[in-house]
């Protein structure tokens, strides 16, 4: 009895018939009970609380759009942004869509059609504009800014199937938005940033590059499933990992890869080592975040502790 009666200390505001039931249990059964009972009381705020992505409405970057209140909404709203599915997670006491906004998106109003219980609605958000600066690069391989026929077919085809890749979609229910960063090292050329390739306009820089020594271990940013590996002629060889709900990652420019398509990964798991295979002027990993189809900004899934290298 003096056991039960100390457990009492630990778990607070139990019905009275509960409590009265507990007591007619076999000492030890009402204490394993008891600290069960107590791991759910402070498990279930950690499931409503999304460690979520900083929030910046800008071409390139992440939106974070209210909903509705948990209390309200008790399923899971639903979310597009066009004809694209959006990610929606709980934060606190809301529900939240979490938005990837590419680099061509207009500054100005959006909608989001959300879908809550039987009723559909306009969810309205503006976008404000941004500049992003210039990176002008010489490449002695000329051939990787003049391309042949050959190359420029092979180009293209591989375009054609990363954009598939990019919009690919996994319902889950536990997608880590908290990453980590890829590989220690000093950060290089940033996301957005307007790239010149020997004086040649190119497509914006659309990743995070980090400045590592060859064949550096490169980990997973958070847990997922191996979507695809391959090599490409601009990217060299690359990993996609789908975190589920439109949120993907991409390492790029890799000397080896260690994992297969359909690999599930943890957090911090190897999947291959840094390199400079494809257009890459020294060692290094292009790191990319895809959140419902758009190439957003990396850092801001990251915390400042964890950009500092």
């Amino acid at each position: 009895m003096l056991a039960v009666n100390a457990l009492d200390l630990f778990v607070p505001a139990l019905p009275v018939a509960f409590t009265a039931r507990m007591r007619t249990m076999h000492p030890l059964t009402a204490i394993m009970f008891r600290h069960c009972f107590r791991f759910m009381l402070f498990a279930l705020p950690l499931l409503a609380h999304a460690a979520l992505p900083q929030s910046s409405n800008v071409p390139g970057g992440v939106a974070v759009v209210p909903l509705c209140s948990v209390a309200v909404c008790a399923a899971t709203p639903q979310a597009w942004l066009g004809e694209q599915p959006v990610l929606v997670t709980a934060d606190h006491d809301e529900w939240v869509a979490v938005v990837g906004l590419a680099l061509d998106t207009t500054p100005g109003a959006h909608e989001l059609r959300v879908k809550i219980g039987a009723e559909t609605k306009a969810q309205e958000f503006v976008v404000s504009p941004k500049d992003y600066p210039e990176q002008h690069i010489t490449l002695k391989d000329k051939s990787k800014v003049e391309l042949s026929p050959t190359d420029e077919a092979r180009a293209e085809r591989e375009i054609v199937a990363i954009t598939e890749l990019k919009l690919h979609w996994r319902a889950a229910q536990d997608t880590d938005l908290a990453f980590i960063l890829p590989v220690k090292g000093k950060l290089g050329g940033r996301f957005g940033v307007h790239r010149f390739f020997n004086g040649e306009p190119c497509a914006p820089h659309v990743g995070l590059d980090v400045v590592v020594k060859r064949r550096t271990s490169v980990k997973a940013s958070a847990q997922g499933t191996v979507l695809a590996v391959a090599d490409y002629f601009f990217n060299g060889k690359t990993i996609y990992v789908d975190h589920g709900n439109g949120l993907i990652t991409m390492y790029c420019h890799l000397d080896r890869i260690d994992v297969h398509p359909g690999e599930s990964v943890s957090k911090g798991q190897r999947l291959g080592l840094s390199g400079k295979t494809g257009r890459a002027t020294g060692p290094h990993l292009h790191w990319s975040v895809i959140l419902n189809g758009a190439m957003v900004d990396p850092e801001l899934f990251i915390t400042m502790g964890s950009a500092r290298h």
